[in-house]
């Protein structure tokens, strides 16, 4: 997972101590319903589309700017799925880094772009059906964050 300069700068001065973290998270889907992932460098492991949002950017930004760099398409964004927190939303990172992650989660579909990773912080990009979704390699931020929503995206 990049690191911006922004938090990069938060945690010279904190070090590994926890960090609120606004995030969002994008799920492209196609005609068929399947939504979009990518597979992340450092995990190995699945992950949706997303990353924090930046100082003076909106959540819609962030999600447009993620869908971009991580998997090489520009997204038209529906609806705001959920606004996520909580504890099973906390995470340390192999370098000790604590975060308490608040996940704005919208609805998309591809308008442009072949999906393809970044080579930087995704190496795969898949689609994959709903029902598939709990058979994924996710991380736990993940696997709740869909666990949450899923219910949202049959409607």
């Amino acid at each position: 997972m990049a690191i911006s300069p922004y938090v990069s700068a938060i945690r010279q001065r904190i070090g590994t101590d926890l960090l609120l973290l606004p995030t969002v998270a994008v799920l492209p889907r196609d005609a068929r319903g399947r939504v979009l992932l990518v597979r992340q460098n450092d995990s190995g492991r699945w992950a949706t589309i997303g990353g924090a949002i930046e100082p003076d950017e909106s959540p819609a930004e962030a999600a447009l700017r993620e869908a971009a760099e991580e998997a090489n398409v520009v997204v038209r964004l529906g609806r705001l799925l959920a606004a996520l927190g909580g504890a099973e939303y906390r995470i340390t990172y192999p370098n000790g880094d604590e975060a308490a992650c608040v996940a704005i989660v919208y609805d998309a579909t591809v308008e442009s772009g072949s999906p393809a990773p970044d080579g930087h912080e995704t190496s795969e990009v898949g689609w994959f059906r709903l029902d598939e979704l709990t058979d994924v390699d996710l991380g736990h931020l993940n696997r709740h964050l869909l666990a949450a929503v899923m219910p949202l995206l049959g409607e």
